[in-house]
């Protein structure tokens, strides 16, 4: 394997460490999806959306297609 591959799976096991710690800590509000959730206004929140909230939303939406139809097309989709 080459250096970059051993860089990614020091990435995907250093989030693992953050993650699995902050799923087994009691204090709610400490998991990735928690953060999302609430920088995204995501739940809680019955207030109209401001409107960089909504920009943040879109942009949110628009990376995780991109990506998707990135891996899904090898990265000859566009």
């Amino acid at each position: 394997m080459d250096m970059w591959a051993w860089f990614w799976i020091f990435w995907i096991g250093l989030f693992l460490a953050i993650e699995v710690a902050a799923i087994v800590n009691p204090e709610r509000g400490d998991t990735l999806s928690e953060k999302v959730w609430k920088w995204f206004s995501l739940r809680g929140s019955k207030e109209k959306l401001k409107p960089w909230q909504s920009l943040l939303r879109f942009g949110f939406l628009a990376f995780w297609a991109w990506l998707t139809i990135h891996f899904l097309t090898g990265g000859n989709f566009l």
